[in-house]
């Protein structure tokens, strides 16, 4: 039997993270289910019970992160590319300024959500193996589901934080490494390539409409590794950038992937697992609802059915202002922006006079045209995205081979295509690049993607001179007194978990 991943939440096995950060009356409190994982792990329901489990551990993400915030808005924040337009929040302003430190609750709920993650995906590939009576295909699925998990939670821990603590069996008080050093940064990823290596084998089907790891999401999240690697801070260079080409390829190639014909299909629920979105995480408004939405609202223009239209994560006008003249992505209502939209959702037209995120906007929970909103939103939020592997190859090909084939030609001028932009012609190394890059900012802004790009490039994409800037030193365009420093290569280590973890010792430099 096979779970719905979006209506797991009612059956949750209890996995917790601990790192010193609880006390130990509460993890001496018994369980009033009884559904310990000692005595639960018998029959093969329990072990799609036990993945979907992970799956929804994902859903942090979404989270609340104090008033009018979310942990989704750190990734954006910190880009120059995002605003805030509530000042209630000292965290996300901190973010916006770069003057944050451990004490940043995102940063914490980061570190915390990642590390449940891995919690729950660590007794699935403990537990699952033990149970006696079980389909052994399934059983492989599961596991290699399990590892792709645990891959993609210890791959952003390790670009946030650098060197994190590498946890790969259950803990408890009792366990020897209760209180866990961290593991260097090259085993972190050795550990990812590892987990996702053993995922691919796993038996997985190349695309999936379930909400779970496919065997191609498996290839992609490979190759978006492999990219990081041959950049900073490992900087393995070119035989990294061949290994991201030819995964990517491998999808591209054989996987029956493909680009959306519309922008309106990103945000669609007809569409949702489908063809281009190649890994979700998933939302049921009727189990646990899309919190997202009234957040990338304008701040209280009444332009939606909520009632709660906060504004925590909005485009700066500098980088809406980037796109090339005639880009379909920033056409009001029809790309990845909104300028303008109906009162209350469904009544007459009003005018934003500033850019609004689109690109995840739910027009059935927020209204539109002679339609009220429901206020209750079931869009899920996107991780993987067929259009990123297209940059991916296109970017490691011309890095790995000198200068771009037919190939990564293509990739880039599909993308474009759908921009109804002109095609890229032959160009060389260099300029091929930034032109990739630039496809990239465009493209993939505000998934949580840009960020991770800055770092492992050291280069930020300067929307006044479309160019690109070196990392440090770089001043945001909207805000030119807030200026990136080498300390923001990495995010510090949570301020709880470093003072009651003596072993996560040194701080990062600068913090």
């Amino acid at each position: 039997m096979k779970l719905n991943i979006k209506s797991s939440s009612k059956i949750l096995l209890i996995a917790m993270v601990v790192f010193g950060t609880g006390c130990k009356k509460f993890l001496e409190e018994k369980d009033p289910s009884n559904l310990e994982p000692e005595t639960y792990y018998t029959i093969p329901e329990h072990a799609e019970a036990s993945i979907a489990a992970g799956y929804a551990q994902t859903r942090f993400i979404g989270n609340g992160a104090g008033i009018f915030a979310a942990n989704f808005s750190m990734l954006e924040l910190v880009t120059g590319t995002a605003k805030t337009e509530t000042g209630q929040n000292s965290d996300l302003n901190n973010l916006a300024g770069l003057s944050f430190t451990g004490e940043n609750l995102l940063i914490r709920n980061w570190w915390a959500g990642l590390y449940n993650v891995i919690a729950q995906t660590n007794l699935t590939i403990q537990k699952v193996p033990a149970i006696a009576v079980m389909d052994e295909t399934r059983r492989k699925q599961v596991l290699g589901e399990a590892r792709f998990l645990r891959a993609w939670a210890y791959f952003y821990l390790v670009r946030l934080y650098g060197d994190v603590p590498v946890i790969l069996i259950p803990q408890d008080i009792k366990s020897p490494d209760f209180y866990p050093t961290r593991t260097g940064t090259e085993a972190v990823y050795g550990q990812i390539v590892e987990d996702l290596t053993i995922a691919e084998a796993a038996g997985l089907p190349w695309q999936t409409a379930s909400g779970t790891a496919s065997k191609g999401a498996v290839k992609a999240l490979l190759s978006k590794v492999y990219l990081t690697m041959a950049g900073f801070p490992l900087n393995k260079g070119q035989a990294y950038y061949k290994l991201a080409a030819d995964k990517s390829l491998e999808v591209i190639k054989d996987g029956g992937f493909g680009l959306f014909d519309t922008y309106a299909e990103l945000h669609s629920l007809v569409t949702e697992n489908r063809k281009e979105h190649m890994f979700e995480i998933q939302y049921l408004a009727s189990v646990a609802t899309n919190p997202m939405q009234q957040l990338l609202l304008p701040n209280f223009k009444d332009v939606s059915a909520y009632s709660d239209e906060v504004g925590s994560t909005v485009p700066t006008a500098n980088f809406y202002n980037s796109y090339e003249p005639g880009d379909l992505r920033t056409k009001d209502r029809v790309g990845f922006f909104y300028t303008s939209y109906y009162k209350e959702g469904y009544k007459e037209l009003v005018q934003l006079n500033a850019p609004y995120i689109f690109k995840h906007f739910d027009v059935i929970a927020n209204g539109t045209l002679g339609v009220k909103g429901t206020a209750q939103s079931s869009i899920n939020w996107p991780q993987i995205r067929y259009a990123e592997v297209l940059l991916t190859y296109a970017e490691a090909q011309n890095r790995a081979d000198g200068s771009p084939n037919q190939d990564a030609l293509d990739a880039v001028n599909a993308i474009r295509k759908r921009a109804l932009l002109t095609p890229i012609a032959a160009l060389g190394q260099t300029q091929f690049e930034e032109a990739v890059l630039r496809e990239r900012w465009h493209e993939l802004c505000y998934e949580g993607i840009t960020w991770f790009d800055m770092v492992r490039l050291r280069k930020v994409y300067n929307e006044s001179t479309n160019g690109f800037d070196n990392f440090v030193g770089h001043a945001f365009a909207a805000t030119p007194n807030v200026i990136l420093k080498e300390k923001h290569l990495l995010f510090p280590l949570p301020s709880v978990d470093y003072k009651n973890n003596p072993n996560l010792r040194p701080q990062n430099p600068g913090y």
